[in-house]
């Protein structure tokens, strides 16, 4: 490498200690993704699915979801949309029921 002549950037020379290492990860460290999955939406047969198409949690009555914790998996974009979308659909499951449509 020293062919290339690199140079530290992030976090810097100046951070030496385990000390200085720490405050930097803290400032610099991140996720790419967003977190999603936590309470799976799935099939009536798919045992690891917290929540069914409607959003309510299996076993427990008058409980939904509705954020991006109920996606199977991560988008391959932003999932800022998708929890829009998912807002929308919940929103409106909430009211069909509150007003007695089936």
């Amino acid at each position: 490498m020293q062919k290339y002549a690199p140079e530290e950037f992030l976090p810097g020379p100046a951070y030496q200690t385990d000390g200085d290492m720490l405050k930097a990860a803290g400032n610099v460290g991140t996720t790419i993704f967003h977190p999603v999955g936590t309470c799976k939406m799935g099939r009536v047969d798919d045992e690891s699915a917290v929540v069914d198409a409607t959003l309510k949690v299996r076993g427990i009555a008058g409980l939904r979801v509705i954020d991006a914790s109920v996606m199977p998996s991560i988008t391959s974009g932003n999932t800022n949309s998708p929890v829009v979308m998912i807002a929308e659909r919940g929103a409106g499951m909430v009211w069909t029921d509150a007003r007695g449509f089936r």
